[in-house]
């Protein structure tokens, strides 16, 4: 796009555009609502339980009781989307994360739970094996490589399970080949055809994962990286590949996470596709700017709300990050 020229000093003063709220909220370019932020929350056996994520300050592992009371607070703050993500008991882990496919598991049980209470909130599922498997990884492993099409294959099964739950989008995070067209075939023959897929296309290989991890209770059982299947962080245009793919296969919106680190990445695939494209604040972004918080480092009004914005300037139609609420509320002001 073409740049466009003003006249020089003293004709042209661009505070003139600054000097007060009103002319400023006139030539903003980009403007942050409640509707535009996806809250991320951690689901927990038993009732009333709520435990809290050491390395999330604010942010806690709730049961489905209590999940459903921040949803309907979540609801009157104007965030209209959760997304699920389980802290699987430990006996049900196993190397082929079976209880993915449970229809009584955490996820399908908070999905029913939330629906039933709040019918017009908008659920996203997490598809991967991560949660479920003993080993920490998103797929099947054997001989210490991840399986990719035996992945895929229960990856469409979990996805079944989700959206017969009543889940409205699935959110396939496992990064393997040629999962979204297979989900969405088996979806579309399961009578399912109308469950959204907002794909995590552009999913790197990242440190910042780790506070989510613990949340989820994966990160000790991690048995290795995940750099075989999730992208390299070196690389760009591979994004755009990926993006591709996934578009061609059918999926309906599209991730780029991590977030802050990746806004180039997100702004090269808003420049190269016209879709419903999202971003991910993920936990170890969180965490930095808590821990900046509880110093006194940052104020913490203007960042997150600073912080936010700034996926919106890149091009997102909106962001997943644990502080929907707060954030919505800071917009209420």
């Amino acid at each position: 796009m073409a740049l466009s020229y003003s006249p020089s000093f003293p004709l042209s003063r661009p505070r003139r555009t600054r000097q007060n709220p009103s002319i400023r909220a006139m030539v903003s370019e980009n403007h942050l609502s409640p509707k535009d932020l996806i809250w991320p929350i951690f689901i927990t056996e038993g009732k009333a339980e709520k435990t809290a994520v050491p390395s999330m300050p604010g942010v806690n592992r709730l049961s489905i009781d209590l999940a459903v009371a921040a949803a309907k607070e979540a609801i009157s703050l104007g965030v209209s989307t959760i997304a699920l993500f389980p802290a699987t008991p430990a006996h049900l882990l196993d190397e082929k994360g079976s209880e993915s496919l449970n229809p009584d598991n955490l996820v399908c049980q908070a999905t029913r739970a939330l629906k039933d209470a709040c019918p017009d909130l908008t659920l996203i599922g997490d598809v991967a094996l991560d949660p479920y498997t003993s080993h920490g990884h998103d797929g099947i492993v054997r001989d210490g490589y991840i399986q990719n099409d035996e992945t895929v294959e229960i990856l469409i099964k979990q996805s079944i399970n989700q959206a017969k739950a009543g889940m409205d989008i699935i959110a396939p995070s496992d990064m393997m080949d040629g999962r979204i067209g297979a989900i969405r075939k088996g979806l579309d023959e399961a009578g399912l055809e109308l469950t959204c897929i907002m794909s995590y296309a552009a999913k790197y290989a990242s440190a910042f994962y780790g506070p989510f991890r613990q949340a989820v209770g994966a990160g000790n059982r991690l048995c290795s990286g995940k750099e075989t299947y999730q992208m390299d962080s070196a690389n760009s245009d591979e994004a755009l590949r990926e993006v591709g793919f996934d578009l061609q296969e059918g999926a309906d919106m599209i991730m780029v996470k991590p977030g802050m680190p990746y806004l180039d990445i997100i702004r090269r695939v808003r420049d190269n596709f016209n879709v419903p494209l999202f971003a991910y604040q993920v936990s170890g972004e969180y965490a930095m700017l808590a821990a900046a918080f509880e110093n006194g480092w940052l104020n913490r009004e203007k960042s997150i709300l600073e912080s936010l914005l700034a996926f919106k300037r890149a091009g997102c139609n909106g962001i997943l990050t644990y502080f929907a609420p707060e954030a919505a509320r800071l917009l209420q002001k």
